[in-house]
Formats: structure tokens, sequence, C-alpha cells
């Protein structure tokens, strides 16, 4: 019988006659820095010079360290870091991408750093700025960008988080003397998980219902001072959050307003105001779409967040790969000595497809960081160029924070016992990046909207629809449209140029053919979107009520959902690599993407057998290629993490890499 001491076998060779690349590590890390290695450089600057951080999370006390993330987000502020997306009259650099960048690289250290630089100023400054007018911006950006005017984002409740045009806290206007009287009418409508809010957060742009004249005007965001000289302003009380899993260094609070009485101008009123006889008016007359308008601006949240993800996870796989090429195990032969970790084909499994997929979202990420770019920069500004880039940076969010919840998990595991050492980061990248599945959107609600824009096609009506009017819709209007656009033979015709075997294109395309990959990923999305909207229709011709036949599908929205966008992912990965000029980096990103395809072909080979387009013969076979690239990539697996340019004391695992 085997005992828990029998060694495994040594893992096969690569396939024979294969060339192994040698890889430029600077010229790979410049790729992946891309236009943005200037800013990427000088927030690998000051994380390394404040690389203290990471012992301040464990050695002070929740007070003190909360006071250490505030100082230290301020010394951040100073270099310019943290204001790249806000005007350049207001202290920032005018560029949007830049502050995405920032914000990305920032994810290599300390998150409780990352996320008190999101709420001041993704969150906070974010809003003054997309939602303000030029009074608010003189008033406010200028100390915001700095970090001398600290506030927050009060927009969530106690019950009301996803859905957030049912908040309950009101905003009432009184005429008589110009002012908006900010009101909680019950513990329900408390603002709730406020970052900044407990400690350091002078005002807050808190969204509320607008009510003038006995008119309700939906959710709108004002500015409203919660303290002054450090105590809660008159009204206001403020409960800390107490302690969470992780991100103690970010102060979340609970906030309520009793009566709190603030002037006509503190209404952020880009897209609505109230004039001081109290007459609501505003350049968009549709009261779904003035608050969508209001929300799309405010997207670059998501953006930031999907891209911490997949930079949090990079940590993790370089802590975890590093680890496995100093880590033996087992003696392999009667003549060798222990074998490292990593030469093990089951490790390679566990780690390697998940570095292909970090790099397929690393470029997923920078399409969509470049869309918002040119949205915010009005470079490229129509509605369907805003709605698909929320759905996009919705869709990219979803994605990358589950794969960095799992990817930190399988790292910590392949690291063993030393991995659960707090010494050695992943008990705080677990801890603090958990909560990024939740923030700027959970992600089920997520792709939700990712599926109701591909059932809709964006259309005009697109504001309006909530659950039950994107049912309708597709039902009365978009569903002979989406089979139509969705057909089997359509698709066939598109693919019968670029692959052989015509119809049977899937069992004669060869398995690393990138075209073949594509192919798989839109037939099976396809099929899917025209399945919901079958399904819907089925539904509502049963007679079902819209919300009934909404909760019925629900499992194969966020299956079309996710499809659609591991479909961009993919496209994403296949254009950029196609762009490298020809050498061996170009090689290597080209194992990564064949890998990163084919396991996510082998995750979903159930669905793809059962509807046709896989055998069980050639299921085995890409199992098999999987198992030879991931061989093919372990010489360079190190190479490739070094590439993402990691600062060698952000890694700090003295037990695991030296």
């Amino acid at each position: 019988m085997p005992t828990d001491a029998t060694p495994p076998p040594a893992a096969p060779r690569p396939t024979p006659g294969y060339v192994q690349p040698t890889l430029d590590v600077p010229a790979l890390t410049a790729l992946l820095d891309g236009p943005y290695a200037d800013v990427r450089d000088l927030v690998r600057t000051n994380l390394t010079a404040h690389a203290e951080i990471l012992d301040d999370a464990e050695r002070l006390d929740t007070d003190a360290f909360r006071e250490r993330v505030r100082d230290l987000v301020v010394k951040m502020a100073a270099t310019g870091q943290t204001g790249m997306g806000f005007p350049e009259e207001y202290g920032g650099g005018g560029d949007i991408g830049a502050s995405i960048a920032a914000f990305e690289t920032l994810a290599y250290g300390d998150l409780s750093v990352l996320v008190k630089t999101g709420v001041q100023f993704g969150l906070f400054g974010g809003a003054v700025l997309q939602l303000g007018t030029e009074r608010h911006h003189r008033a406010h950006l200028p100390d915001a960008v700095t970090g001398a005017l600290m506030g927050c984002f009060a927009m969530t409740e106690t019950g009301h988080g996803s859905d957030v045009q049912a908040l309950r806290t009101t905003a009432t206007y009184d005429a008589d003397t110009a002012e908006f009287v900010i009101d909680t009418p019950d513990d329900q409508a408390r603002k709730d998980y406020i970052g900044n809010a407990a400690r350091h957060a002078e005002l807050a742009v808190v969204f509320a219902q607008l009510e003038v004249g006995g008119t309700s005007e939906g959710v709108h965001a004002f500015l409203v001072p919660i303290r002054v000289g450090g105590a809660p302003a008159p009204g206001v009380r403020i409960e800390d959050a107490g302690r969470k899993m992780g991100l103690n260094g970010v102060d979340n609070g609970r906030i309520w307003f009793d009566g709190v009485r603030v002037p006509r101008e503190a209404l952020l009123n880009r897209f609505a105001d109230v004039t001081p006889e109290g007459v609501y008016e505003s350049p968009i007359d549709n009261p779904s779409r003035r608050f969508f308008t209001m929300l799309g601006t405010l997207v670059q949240g998501r953006v930031s967040v999907g891209g911490a993800g997949v930079n949090a996870a990079k940590v993790a796989l370089a802590v975890a790969v590093k680890y496995a090429v100093r880590r033996r195990q087992f003696t392999a032969t009667p003549d060798s000595g222990e074998q490292l970790l990593l030469d093990y084909g089951m490790h390679q499994r566990r780690l390697l497809p998940l570095l292909a997929h970090t790099y397929a979202l690393h470029f997923a990420q920078d399409v969509v960081r470049t869309q918002l770019h040119e949205v915010f920069s009005g470079l490229r500004d129509d509605e369907q160029t805003r709605r698909e880039l929320e759905s996009r940076a919705a869709g990219t969010k979803a994605l990358a924070t589950w794969h960095a919840t799992r990817t930190i998990q399988e790292c910590r595991e392949a690291c063993g016992g030393a991995g659960y050492l707090s010494v050695n980061r992943f008990a705080a990248l677990k801890a603090d990046s958990d909560v990024f599945t939740t923030f700027e959107g959970d992600n089920h609600v997520l792709l939700q909207l990712v599926a109701k824009g591909l059932l809709t096609h964006y259309a005009d009506a697109f504001e309006d629809m909530n659950q039950l009017g994107m049912v309708r819709y597709v039902t009365e209007l978009a569903v002979e449209t989406v089979i139509e656009k969705t057909s089997v033979h359509k698709l066939l015709e598109r693919v019968r140029d670029l692959l052989p075997g015509g119809d049977e294109w899937d069992q004669e395309a060869g398995l690393l053919d990138s075209e073949y990959h594509l192919a798989m990923l839109r037939y099976r999305e396809e099929h899917m979107l025209a399945g919901v909207a079958r399904r819907i229709k089925r539904g509502t011709d049963q007679g079902l009520d819209p919300g009934a036949v909404f909760s019925r599908v629900q499992d194969h929205v966020i299956a079309v959902a996710r499809a659609h966008m591991e479909r961009l992912v993919l496209e994403a990965f296949v254009e950029r690599t196609r762009s490298v000029p020809d050498g061996d980096n170009k090689v290597a990103l080209g194992l990564l993407c064949d890998l990163f395809a084919l396991s996510t072909i082998e995750a979903d080979r159930a669905w793809f057998m059962e509807h046709g387009r896989l055998t069980i013969q050639r299921s085995k076979a890409i199992s098999r290629e999987i198992n030879d690239l991931c061989r093919k990539v372990r010489p360079l697996a190190v190479d490739l993490v070094d590439a993402f340019g990691i600062p060698e004391r952000m890694l700090r695992s003295p037990d695991l890499i030296g």
C-alpha cells in the first residue's frame, strides 16, 4: 500500500523538438507597464520607500495603524502619485489612464493604503469632480488632491447596497432658507461600511432621495460636512464599524443625519439643479436615464478595483512560484536528490494556468483602462461607447476579483504551512482582498448588468430597464433579433474561412490555433445568449410574472455574462500577443495565451460536450495539451513573475523565497 511518503513520479519533459525561449525580462516588463511605465515606477519607488507599512499592519493596534495609513496616503499624495486623474488647475495630472495605472500598481503593497487611496481620491474626489461643477471643484479639489481635506463617499445604506435607486436617506429642499435638509429616517437608512467615516473624513458625498415641493426627484449627491474641528457636526452621528476581516487600516463607519442643513449649493449639480425658488431643473428629462448617467460617471472605481485584483494575484503568484523553485520534497528516482515542487506535474497544474489567467486579465484590464481614458478624456464619448464601457468594466471587475480570491488561496496552499505565517504575505493578501468581490458592486449583480447589455443590445431604453423591464423588452422586441444574431449557421459561416474542416471545424482545427479557441468561446457565448432569450420568451408566453421569469433564468443570465467576458479576455490576450514583435517573448506569451484558452475550455468541457462541440477524445487531447504547455512554461515561470516588476520588499516572504 502506498504511504504519505511514497514519492510521485517525475514529470514528463515537454514535446520533443520544442525549443525553449529565453525571456527578455526588462522588455516584458516594459510591455506590461505599457505607456505608463514612469507612473508605475513612481509607485514602485514609493512602495519601496515605505515598505515598513507591511510590518506596521501586524505590529500596530487598530487606531495607530489607521493613523499610519492616513499619514502614508498623504505622503504619497505629495509625490503626485494619487492625483493624476484630476485636472492640472487643481493640482492633478490631467490623465485618467495614469491614475488607474498608479492605483493598480499600488496593489503590490499594503491593501489598506490602496483602499484608503481609492476612497479619498477615487470615490470622494472622483465624485466631486464628476458630479460637481466648477464651484465645487474650486472649493474642494485642491485640498482633496493633497489630502488636506479628507472625505468619504456615503452611498451604501444598511438596507440597500446594490439597489442604489432604493436608498432611503432624504434631502428635502427648504425654499424659505434655500437649504437642503438631510435626514436618516431609521437605522436601515443609515450610511454603512463607509470608508474614512469613522475617523478622518470631514466632508461626505451623501447620496439621498431629493424631495422638492413634495415631489421625489430620485437619488442625487450632496456635499455634507460630517465633522467640525474633529468632532461630529451638529445633527450628525458617527459610529465606528469596528474590526473587519481585513483592511483594518481603513476607518469604516456608519453615519446618521438628523435634520442636517446644507446650502442649496451643496447639491452636486452637473446633471440637475434646484433654483433658489425651489424649481427642479435637469438637462436629462428621463429620471432613470439621469440616474444611470450619474452612476456611469463613477465607473472608474470598478476599473480600479479590477486592476487591483489582478495585481494582488500577481503578488501571490510571485511568492508561490519562487517558493516552488526553492522547495524540494520527495526523491523522484533512486539516483537523484529531492525534486523541486515546480517540477511536479500537479504543482504546475495548480499554479501555471493561474499565471496564464493573470496575464490574460492584465491585457483585458489594459483594454478597459484605455476605454475609460478615451471616454473621460472626450476622445470617444457617445452613449453607446459609455454603455459598453460600463458593461466591460463591470464584467472585468467581476472576473478579476474572483480570480484574485481563487489565486491567493491556491498560492497559499501551494506554500504549505509556511504560507500560513503572516510574515509571508498571504494572511494579509487573503484578508484584505476578499472584499474586492463585494465592493464597487457585488460580482453577481455586475454580471447581470453585463447580460442586460447583451440582451438589449445597449438599446436607447437601456437606462429605463430594471430586471422586469429587461424581461419585457426581450420578450416584445429583442428575442428574434438576439436569436438571429446568434444563429449557429452564421457563426459557422464566420469560422469556416478561418479554420479547416468546414462544419467539422471544432474537430479538425489545431488545438493550438487561436482561431479555434476564439470560435469555441464565441459559439458558447452566442448559444447561451440565444438560450436565455428563448427561456425568457417561453416564460412570458406561459403567463408567468416577469419577476418570476427572471428568477428562473438567473443562473443562465450569469453564465452568459461570464462566457461573454471570458471571450473578451481571450480576444484581448490574442490581439496583444499578435502585436508583439517576433522573438522569444512573443513565443512565451503565445504559450500563456494557449494555456489560458485551453484551460478555459477545459474548465467548461461539460458544456461543450453537452452541446456537441467537444468529443471525449478531443477533451482528453486538450487536457494532455495543457499538461504539455505547463511543462513548457515551467522553465519560464520565474522570469514571467519577475516581469511583473513587483518591488522585492513587497514580497516580504523570508521563509518562502529567502
